[in-house]
């Protein structure tokens, strides 16, 4: 079998998805608009540093890598996961020494008039590097050494997401990693020993944070250890803090819980068809915080301007790219054309699953972006590669 390069052929594109993906650019373009639009500071910036500028250049360049992609058999691209994953591991690496701390974290690596977040890359290159290691034989999946080694690829990042740090990227990889190695083909037993483990870890730091005097605790950053906090609505402060440390603590509680409630506001005040773009009270007016409104909590300022329709709608976007997803890996002709379909639906799914799930407060708030609605150059190009990937698959499903 012989990988080539060829034009894309129009009957086997993915129409469904091509045209949810164009839908969705639209909608983030008008919400970061939206957003940001009412903040003076903003209005202030030349026209070619506005936060929509630059997120239409995001959506111009990363349609022009996906398309590109799409003439490249996923063949060939894989053959290079090995050297994609490792220069993301060394960007991880170097990201505490050479990288910018914004809003406490050190996860920016900057170039000048531009920055890259390596573990936006990391999760591509993971999903790459999986689909090329678990396409080996049956039998040889079913080896302990191999199930090892494919569970170290993916700790591997996960910690250097970590220490940045950075927890809700690194809990990404998790489960499309995991969702990559059911369908691959791994013995059930041991992915059901990875799940038990999981929640074992997890509910042991639950307990940890919730009941563990302070001495006794696991050493969590305090941004980490106060979201956990605000969503299961405990106090900040120790029952043996001082009064000072009690009142300092009771005030970080009010901040971090503010902008939970005022998203959560936000998605409430929408009603059922909305009150207009660029009419939400809560973004205009500043009540949702305008550092995170085009971000993290686009979502919110989504649904108190076009309701619960509005929600519905981009909901049903991202449906269609998620079964059109799906419909590609059933279709793959190949093990390979699968685990990459699959490993980019789950990402994706987890990544819209997340962020709705903290503006509407059933998750914790974990700084994962909404796809292509969230403001953000290096999440927009990643998620533009990842379905460049789907399209890829589908356009190469019948050379094989």
């Amino acid at each position: 079998m012989q990988a080539t390069f060829s034009s894309p052929k129009r009957s086997l594109i993915e129409w469904p998805l091509l045209l949810a993906v164009a839908a969705l650019m639209l909608v983030g373009t008008a919400f970061v608009f939206s957003a940001t639009s009412s903040n003076p500071e903003v209005a202030q910036l030349p026209w070619y540093r506005q936060y929509v500028v630059r997120q239409v250049v995001a959506y111009a360049l990363g349609a022009g890598l996906a398309a590109f992609l799409c003439v490249i058999d996923y063949h060939i691209v894989t053959r290079w996961a090995v050297v994609f994953y490792w220069s993301t591991i060394l960007l991880l690496a170097l990201t505490p020494f050479v990288g910018v701390t914004r809003l406490g974290a050190r996860r920016w690596i900057d170039f000048g008039p531009f920055s890259i977040q390596p573990s936006e890359f990391a999760k591509l290159a993971l999903i790459l590097l999986m689909a090329n290691f678990l396409s080996r034989p049956i039998d040889e999946l079913r080896r302990a050494r191999i199930i090892l080694k494919g569970v170290g690829l993916t700790l591997l990042p996960f910690v250097l997401i970590l220490k940045e740090p950075d927890l809700g990227s690194a809990l990404v990889l998790l489960p499309v990693s995991w969702v990559m190695m059911l369908v691959a083909g791994v013995p059930s037993r041991f992915l059901y020993w990875m799940v038990g483990g999981l929640i074992l870890l997890v509910t042991l730091i639950l307990v940890d944070i919730l009941l563990a005097p302070p001495r006794w605790q696991i050493k969590l950053e305090e941004y980490q250890r106060h979201r956990l906090l605000v969503w299961f609505n405990r106090d900040f402060a120790p029952k043996d803090a001082t009064p000072e440390e009690k009142l300092r603590l009771r005030q970080v509680q009010r901040e971090k819980t503010y902008n939970v409630e005022q998203a959560l506001i936000s998605v409430g005040s929408g009603g059922m068809t909305g009150k207009g773009w660029r009419q939400g009270a809560q973004s205009s007016l500043g009540y949702l915080p305008r550092r995170v409104s085009h971000n993290d909590f686009i979502f919110s300022v989504l649904a108190e301007e076009k309701g619960f329709v509005g929600s519905f709608a981009v909901l049903s976007l991202y449906a269609i790219v998620f079964f059109a997803g799906l419909k590609i890996a059933g279709q793959a002709r190949d093990r390979i054309g699968k685990l990459l379909a699959v490993g980019v639906v789950t990402l994706l799914f987890v990544h819209v699953f997340i962020n709705i799930g903290m503006n509407i407060r059933l998750m914790p708030v974990t700084g994962i972006p909404l796809p292509l609605l969230s403001y953000g150059g290096t999440s927009v190009l990643c998620s533009l590669l990842a379905l460049g990937l789907l399209q890829n698959v589908s356009i190469y499903r019948k050379s094989y």
